[in-house]
């Protein structure tokens, strides 16, 4: 009997991992190594990439660290062939990059603010996606995945453009898992709750004044983990997901429960 859990292995996939160089993406990379896949860190800050890299690298991984502005095709363009270049395809996408957006209604967001945060946080995903396909329709296999955010599901005060963008990937997936089933490429999106990375600690001050203010919103009483977001990301890189396409993972501790 084959062990279930070899479903879960990525063991002769690469992955391709934008915003790699910090928090859930960072932990996506490492837990995609982990998991047997060869990994290219794409990071808008080559170094943090570079160091992604070089840490599943010292932990027996295969791994790359490359620049990328997922806003700009030709660079998408130029890191993608890297990737190929090295690793010889691509199997699995995880869009992650995101610009830190301000807040605001619509009343007092700014149209240059609006045009930056969906250059790079809806637009980034649609590029690399474009220049990804390809090789997983030659491929005839692939995964791609979004992330998305439990805001995508619902509004929230002085968020609206965060809420539009990350709704808006939701039904990007939806629609390129339409398109693209066929050709045995499966899209998903991962809605995560709040999570404990380094964006939070900018936005509170600390990691403890933004447990005290955003755990409670959960019902499990606490922020996430990258790590569990990760565990979501293996599950639909994975051949445990064979069946979900088309779908958008809600990781949000009961948020939108309520």
């Amino acid at each position: 009997m084959e062990n279930i859990l070899n479903k879960y292995s990525l063991t002769g996939k690469v992955a391709i991992v934008t915003g790699a160089g910090q928090g859930i993406c960072r932990a996506i990379a490492i837990a995609f190594a982990q998991a047997g896949a060869q990994v290219a860190c794409l990071d808008f800050l080559t170094e943090n990439a570079v160091r992604t890299a070089d840490e599943i690298n010292t932990m027996g991984g295969k791994a790359i660290g490359l620049y990328v502005d997922v806003s700009d095709e030709e660079a998408t363009q130029h890191a993608v062939s890297e990737v190929v270049k090295n690793f010889g395809g691509v199997q699995v996408l995880l869009n992650g990059a995101a610009a830190k957006d301000p807040s605001g209604s619509v009343v007092n967001y700014s149209l240059a603010d609006w045009n930056k945060a969906i250059s790079v946080n809806l637009t980034g995903a649609f590029l690399m996606s474009k220049v990804v396909i390809p090789h997983m329709i030659q491929a005839k296999t692939g995964s791609v995945i979004h992330i998305a955010s439990q805001l995508g599901r619902v509004g929230i005060a002085d968020r609206a453009v965060y809420c539009a963008i990350k709704g808006a990937l939701i039904n990007l997936a939806r629609a390129m898992a339409v398109d693209h089933s066929a050709q045995g490429i499966r899209t998903n999106t991962i809605s995560p709750g709040a999570i404990e990375t380094e964006r939070m600690t900018m936005r509170f001050g600390t990691m403890e004044n933004a447990r005290k203010e955003m755990g409670p919103m959960h019902l499990v009483g606490r922020l996430g983990l990258p790590e569990e977001i990760a565990l979501a990301a293996l599950y639909l890189a994975s051949d445990a997901s064979a069946f979900v396409t088309g779908s958008d993972l809600l990781i949000d501790g009961g948020y939108a429960a309520q």
